[in-house]
């Protein structure tokens, strides 16, 4: 198997698992090396405070083989970054595959990547995909040529195992998940609006607004 350049972009309030969960699956391929990039801080911190190194900055990385863009509060204060969008753009020309987690799609929105491409995110912020004129899709990932979104934090590890499928093979792909023992039986079937009480959508749009205006 050819070797692959995977990039992993980090920014100030991401979602650690955004990032953390694709890493996971993709740096067990064989002959892969990741490099996480940042807009130039060192130190990223994520949501809760977790801290994650950046090994490089945007200005030292120009090109990808897989390119990774998590999702995060900190999303929002990148939307109209012109320079980090078009560093997406640039490394977006000459990726095998550009894919995201979460409200990571919205970079990508924001770049002109997803333009008249079905595309999912969290499925609280779905809407905004039509924005930047992507048709919203409630999957768990959606894939478009090269270009994979997935869904909100744990679907990143879906799309991510689904990815090695594509450039490598489905038993590498299941190998994988069988070395991260990733069989997942969640407690509760909590994880969408559609499988959860009306009382308790209200309580999270309740607490969401709330972080919101902090």
């Amino acid at each position: 198997m050819e070797s692959m350049k995977i990039v992993i972009f980090l920014f100030d309030g991401l979602t650690a698992l955004d990032a953390v969960g694709p890493y996971e699956v993709l740096s067990r391929i064989p002959n892969s090396k990741v490099y996480f990039v940042s807009g130039g801080t060192e130190f990223v911190s994520c949501t809760g405070g977790l801290h994650i190194v950046s090994d490089y900055s945007i200005y030292e990385i120009t090109e990808a083989d897989i390119l990774v863009i998590p999702g995060g509060f900190g999303v929002d204060k990148l939307l109209n970054n012109t320079e980090i969008l078009n560093w997406i753009k640039k490394i977006h020309e000459k990726t095998k595959f550009t894919t995201s987690v979460c409200t990571g799609s919205l970079l990508l929105g924001a770049a002109g990547i997803l333009r008249n491409l079905k595309a999912t995110t969290h499925w609280n912020h779905i809407e905004k995909l039509k924005k930047y004129d992507a048709e919203p899709v409630k999957e768990r990932y959606v894939i478009e040529g090269k270009i994979i979104t997935s869904a909100g934090v744990s679907a990143g590890i879906d799309m991510s195992l689904k990815l090695v499928q594509l450039i490598g093979s489905e038993s590498l792909s299941k190998l994988i998940q069988l070395s991260m023992e990733y069989d997942p039986v969640p407690p509760f079937d909590a994880g969408s609006p559609e499988k959860i009480s009306k009382e308790l959508l209200a309580l999270f749009h309740s607490a969401n607004t709330q972080r919101n205006n902090a």
